[in-house]
């Protein structure tokens, strides 16, 4: 050798294949969206993802009076937002 480095190459079919894992963390939805309503038949456990996408209609729903409460004191049909 005459001081280079050497770059050493493993033979691709020498390689372990690469597994991919990730972390599930289960959640508890409210399946009629009341959080209040904890009885069991109202509880059921989901993954994040199962959560979100079964909570998704209550989330819009929320960030659009969220939204109009910002830009204005009420609404021409239901009246005054009361936070």
């Amino acid at each position: 050798m005459d001081g280079r480095l050497q770059r050493l190459r493993t033979p691709p079919a020498l390689l372990a294949p690469q597994v991919r894992t990730t972390r599930v963390i289960l959640a508890t939805a409210h399946l009629d969206s009341d959080p209040t309503n904890n009885a069991q038949a109202n509880l059921k456990a989901l993954c994040q993802r199962c959560h979100m996408i079964h909570d998704r209609p209550e989330h819009l729903r929320r960030h659009r009076l969220g939204f109009l409460m910002s830009r204005a004191l009420g609404d021409l049909f239901t009246g005054r937002y009361h936070t």
